[in-house]
């Protein structure tokens, strides 16, 4: 089953700056916009909600 990719309501239509996410029975993959057929980083789903979780709460410097 291929993994069905999205990226943030955020992100511009500009093909940049962009990153995308997809939800497997196992893994959370994450990849650049820029290169769909590129290497991505796959996490956990509790590792990917704790991440999701310090974003929100800005842990994270923006600079």
């Amino acid at each position: 089953m291929a993994a069905d990719w999205r990226k943030s309501s955020y992100s511009d239509d500009n093909g940049g700056n962009c990153v995308e996410v997809a939800t497997t029975p196992t893994t959370i993959p994450v990849r650049d916009s820029k290169d769909p057929h590129g290497p991505h980083l796959a996490f956990t789903p509790a590792a990917w909600d704790a991440f999701v979780a310090a974003v929100k709460r800005e842990e994270f410097p923006t600079t």
